[in-house]
């Protein structure tokens, strides 16, 4: 789900998504959709002794009216991350819009670029990854890309030892799956960031966004009526983000890197970030573009993932049924991409148990402005204290508003030079 001129609903078709091989009859252009399916890699974290083996898989979607269109999405990998072997990035990059293939490879390589870059990184990460968006989102501002109408999604998992550390803008998701006797339970690492959250309403809504379905732009349906339901019931037709005396950009998501234009209605760059702390029932993480979730809950595509010994085999299946679904409910598919990354061999020593047992409820991060409390809270509070935390951005919204000015928040870059790295893709 994205913009109405990129990945969108069916009356603005835009970008697609693969195929595999258990449907390629069902696709005439079987040569312009080539499913990528990457080798099966295992990378230790020596400081507490386990391993994670990954693989990734990433399809280009399908849309019969523009069968060149290039694949959208990207992901990146990079071990040992400034050098360190108990550090690893994980990131998948939506793009959406004419120049989002660009925007999308343009983020994939700058951000982790930034982090590695940071000597801050371990000392104070929840900082160095909020300014580690926000600086690539004025790099992309600044580059040769034209990101008026173009930009891209982020999910991003910085695996620091035995804490993960996720930092979300947009749609795109991260799924741990955590065995409960003998349940494997999906717990989401980070929450969609649409006009479905009433939060994210709020915000957008201060920036001067309109916010309708296309229904309700076309004139169909009464835009008064500010009530959509709930995101699967209504994802043929989601609310989007409107200027307030024009029929764009049309945005799903309220958060993303790039959309200049849409940042000036409340369109964010700054992430939510969650931390989870790894224990010997963490089975694997799962980070992929909505292309895989538009009709696969969390549940079921741990499920499928847990039936699989091989990730590579989990990729293929997951990807396999997603692709499907996209063709049962809409004449295209998205542009599909998925990494599982399994958590093998973690102890409870290893993980650092304590006498009081191991907690499993995930930590996270309230930032605004450079300062960060990182607290201990409960599984349905997860993202409360990141929501609360950003009222000072509304704030500065409503006042960037009234100036007519832009909210954009604009942080520069440390450094602009580009290390060598291990980049997957």
């Amino acid at each position: 789900m994205g913009c109405v001129h990129g990945k969108c609903c069916s009356k603005y078709p835009s970008s697609s998504d693969g195929d595999s091989d258990h449907h390629r009859e069902m696709r005439p252009y079987i040569n312009k959709h080539i499913l990528t399916q990457r080798s099966l890699e295992l990378v230790p974290v020596p400081s507490h002794n386990f391993n994670l083996q990954y693989s990734i898989l990433t399809q280009h979607g399908y849309y019969p009216d523009t069968v060149e269109r290039e694949n959208q999405d990207s992901f990146c990998v990079k071990i040992q991350v400034q050098g360190n072997p108990n550090v690893h990035f994980f990131g998948v990059f939506d793009g959406h819009g004419q120049y989002g293939a660009q925007c999308s490879n343009f983020v994939k390589d700058r951000l982790v670029e930034i982090l590695s870059n940071d000597p801050t990184l371990l000392d104070d990460p929840l900082k160095a990854y909020t300014s580690a968006f926000l600086a690539t989102n004025s790099e992309l501002h600044d580059s040769e890309i034209d990101d008026t109408m173009s930009g891209t999604t982020a999910i991003t998992v910085l695996v620091v030892g035995d804490t993960l550390y996720v930092a979300n803008v947009g749609d795109s998701r991260a799924v741990i799956a955590r065995k409960d006797g003998n349940q494997i339970l999906a717990e989401d690492l980070s929450q969609d960031q649409t006009p479905f959250r009433k939060d994210e309403y709020d915000r957008v809504k201060l920036c001067g966004a309109r916010v309708l379905s296309v229904d309700q732009v076309e004139g169909l349906k009464d835009p008064n009526i500010q009530n959509w339901g709930d995101e699967e019931s209504q994802g043929g037709d989601p609310p989007r983000l409107w200027v307030p005396n024009g029929m764009y950009p049309g945005t799903a998501f309220t958060r993303s890197v790039g959309d200049g234009t849409a940042e000036k209605i409340g369109v964010i760059a700054v992430p939510e970030v969650s931390i989870v702390k790894l224990t010997p029932d963490h089975q694997f993480f799962v980070v992929a573009s909505d292309g895989v979730f538009e009709f696969l809950r969390s549940q079921i595509v741990v499920n499928m993932a847990a039936a699989y010994t091989d990730p590579r085999d989990a990729c293929a299946a997951i990807a396999g049924e997603s692709y499907k679904l996209w063709l049962e409910n809409e004449n295209r598919t998205d542009d599909i991409t998925i990494i599982i990354v399994q958590i093998k061999d973690l102890s409870n020593m290893g993980a650092g148990a304590t006498d009081s047992g191991i907690d499993y409820r995930p930590m996270i991060m309230r930032s605004v402005k450079g300062t960060h409390d990182v607290s201990s809270v409960s599984e349905s509070e997860t993202y409360a204290s990141v929501r609360s935390g950003l009222s000072d951005i509304q704030q500065s919204c409503q006042h960037s508003i009234s100036m007519n000015r832009s909210a954009a928040i604009v942080v520069p870059s440390p450094m602009r030079q580009r290390p060598l790295q291990l980049d997957v893709g």
